[in-house]
């Protein structure tokens, strides 16, 4: 596969990973509104985010299609975290 479609998976990639961590939203929702779930699942999903995307960042040759896949995992996951307590 050459350089640019291996370009266009990983922003594929990107945008359906965002979606998927956007799906966070209703569960924060509904912790706010008091039906409360387990907190374990979106805690792990913040610190594997975190973990990728700092590897992103940190990469000599930026990856910015994966930073940015997890970027929002980190932000969702950890308010669904947060909201379940």
């Amino acid at each position: 596969m050459n350089e640019r479609n291996l370009k266009i998976l990983g922003w594929i990639g990107t945008i359906l990973s965002v979606i998927m961590y956007v799906s966070y939203v209703p569960q924060i929702i509904g912790n706010l509104n008091g039906n409360k779930t387990f907190f374990l699942q979106p805690l792990a999903a913040t610190i594997n985010c975190t973990i990728w995307t700092s590897y992103g960042l940190l990469k000599e040759k930026k990856d910015y299609p994966l930073a940015a896949a997890n970027l929002p995992g980190i932000i969702f996951g950890l308010l669904a975290t947060i909201t379940a307590f």
